[in-house]
């Protein structure tokens, strides 16, 4: 797996994120980091990324880092993200995920037949803005069609937009896919359409698409469209006094 390119460029979009001099060990294994400016976490919280058979974990600094390189020794690194094994090694306060990640490259697409009629409207488009407040704010922050750069995708009924895609350029040329489908529309095959034309787009900019997900319905979307799932994330904000005294 190691050889493995689509592996190897996920792991690269990840190294990047962390913002300082990381990488996923070729043997196995996991590698921490002090970095205050990381993306793989929100400000001062810990971040694990694994992929393939390895793991990069950024620290907010260089005592959490020592403290965690000590604990984390104990667990497997396909354990690294399982919130129930990382709260039996470390003291958490609050925790984001865990999600899986998934990837595709060109030849592994797999396009969804052409069912529905699919519109592209600008990002923040009026239209795509009400599908969003349609929905729960914690569905609607999990889609993040907020945040997307691109076009936006989307499916109506009626004058009404149900289902949108579309992606947030990342570092390393990534695209971040999200995606959302108004709650009664479920179900309907909506999701991989709008997906589906959001990843196409995606490889025509000569883009790694990225798919983050927990909800397994989401996760079958992706695998219906080609995503191969390479990985996971966690996010930890970990007790501070705690850990002083792990260490």
């Amino acid at each position: 797996m190691a050889d493995d390119p689509l592996l190897k460029q996920a792991q690269v979009v990840w190294e990047t994120l962390a913002t300082v001099p990381v990488s996923f060990p070729l043997a196995g294994g996991f590698n921490v980091v002090a970095s205050p400016a990381s993306r793989l976490a929100p400000p001062s919280w810990t971040g694990i990324v694994v992929l393939g058979e390895s793991a990069i974990v950024t620290a907010p600094t260089d005592s959490d880092a020592r403290v965690l390189r000590q604990l984390l020794a104990v667990m497997p690194t396909s354990s690294l993200t399982s919130s129930e094994a990382v709260r039996s090694v470390l003291p958490v306060n609050d925790m984001l995920g865990p999600a899986v990640l998934g990837y595709v490259s060109r030849d592994g697409f797999r396009p969804a037949s052409a069912d529905h009629s699919v519109e592209r409207l600008l990002p923040g488009h009026q239209d795509l803005r009400a599908l969003v407040k349609s929905v729960s704010a914690e569905d609607a922050g999990e889609s993040g069609m907020d945040e997307i750069t691109s076009a936006a995708f989307v499916v109506r009924k009626g004058a009404d937009v149900v289902a949108a895609a579309g992606f947030r350029v990342w570092p390393a040329a990534a695209a971040h896919l999200c995606v959302l489908t108004a709650p009664g529309e479920r179900g309907r095959g909506l999701a991989r359409q709008v997906a589906s034309a959001a990843v196409a787009q995606a490889l025509v900019d000569g883009l790694l698409p990225q798919w983050r997900a927990r909800p397994m319905a989401s996760r079958n979307v992706a695998r219906a469209l080609g995503f191969r799932e390479l990985g996971s994330q966690l996010s930890v904000r970990l007790d501070q006094e705690e850990l002083r005294l792990e260490g």
